[in-house]
């Protein structure tokens, strides 16, 4: 038995995912609260990233002046 094809697949996944046309008001609170939501996760995503690069640095700064500590306390 022949499997299908990928592009009907696709073509049929294409117009089911598709959004019709919407007659629908967004009203100003809606539309600052999806804002705010979106804003929310980016921030969120932002912070993360930065804070897997900021510990590891501040810890490898705090170790370098440790041991500069100590090389100056044997000296």
């Amino acid at each position: 038995m022949r499997g299908l094809t990928p592009f009907p697949v696709l073509m049929a996944a294409l117009l089911l995912l598709s959004p019709g046309l919407a007659q629908a008001y967004i009203g100003p609170g809606l539309g600052l609260g999806a804002l705010a939501v979106i804003g929310g996760i980016l921030l969120s995503i932002l912070i993360a990233v930065f804070a897997l690069v900021w510990y590891p640095l501040k810890r490898a700064r705090a170790r370098r002046r440790a041991r500069q500590q100590d090389d100056n306390a044997g000296h």
